[in-house]
């Protein structure tokens, strides 16, 4: 299966850079290479671009892809390790960077990867790194009924949780739950029917065990904060979330940032903490009528953009 995968809010995110020519700029989710590729067209053969992803497959596809751009350079690393691969390449400082949180067309669609629920016989995987230990097959089969509750409760915002968790544990007494299709008769059998008007019964639940299995929203603060210490003045960072969880984080973060001092007006500052940042855009942009009819997952799509001081 060709490496696939639609660039969301192109436009929006290429406006929100405002690239400069001869930056330096980080992509810290490659994916099929589009939103890598539109900036390096921007930059029109100086500056430089490096990106990181997870997927080999993303990989390799994205550097075919990017093969006539000499000033691009693609790490398979985590996101997250921004700090530890910029340093790597000597970088010091960049101009722009973006993020994109969502995951591929092609891992949803693939169904060897196993992260769709709309699959009935793909094997639970869900691993964006397929050389990483931990899958769904685990989650699932492996941790307790508490840990598996909370997971689909905290990371699926999952009203039926608890009941999820009881009858997978009973499931897997009679042996082990290894595909996508096993896992959404769960789901179904555990949501009563009224309650499932508001989109597949299994939707909320294997986005959980994504979010557990990928490690999604750890450090997610961290790595936003390392990438704002090494933007230049002027630099921007795009980020596109994908659900309510994320886009807390990142809205957390950019607020903290773009605040100064918060000590009594009644008495000389004490804190010394000053704006790092402003936010581009007051509230977060949303795909247009236009795009979400031709990708229905950019429906659930925030763009949050922030410039440095």
């Amino acid at each position: 299966m060709k490496f696939s995968h639609y660039s969301v809010m192109l436009n929006e995110c290429l406006e929100g850079l405002a690239v400069k020519k001869g930056g330096t700029y980080f992509d810290g989710t490659l994916g099929g290479g589009g939103h890598s590729e539109a900036i390096l067209k921007k930059l029109d053969g100086q500056g430089f671009l490096f990106s990181t992803d997870l997927d080999d497959d993303a990989i390799l596809s994205a550097t075919e892809r990017l093969k006539d751009f000499k000033n691009f350079k693609a790490v398979k690393s985590n996101f997250k390790k921004f700090k530890d691969v910029s340093d790597g390449l000597g970088i010091s400082e960049i101009d722009g960077a973006i993020l994109d949180l969502g995951v591929s067309s092609y891992q949803l669609d693939n169904k060897e990867r196993g992260f769709s629920y709309m699959s009935k016989d793909s094997l639970l995987d869900m691993r964006m790194d397929r050389t990483q230990g931990l899958s769904a097959y685990d989650v699932v089969n492996y941790y307790d009924e508490k840990k598996l509750k909370f997971i689909i409760s905290c990371y699926g915002e999952e009203k039926f949780a608890s009941n999820i968790a009881k009858n997978i544990v009973i499931r897997r007494k009679e042996k082990p739950i290894e595909t996508t299709g096993e896992l959404v008769e769960i789901c179904d059998e555990s949501i009563p029917f009224k309650f499932k008007r508001d989109g597949h019964p299994a939707k909320k639940t294997f986005q959980a065990i994504r979010i557990e299995v990928n490690g999604e929203l750890s450090d997610l603060d961290t790595v936003l904060k390392d990438i704002v210490d090494k933007l230049k003045s002027g630099g921007r960072l795009a980020v596109l979330t994908f659900h309510s969880l994320e886009d807390r984080i990142v809205k957390t973060v950019f607020k903290e940032l773009s605040s100064g001092c918060d000590c009594d007006k009644r008495y000389p500052c004490v804190c010394g903490k000053k704006e790092v940042i402003k936010e581009v855009n007051k509230k977060p942009i949303t795909a247009t009528e236009e795009e979400t009819t031709i990708n229905s997952r950019s429906k659930c799509a925030k763009l949050r953009v922030i410039e440095k001081l």
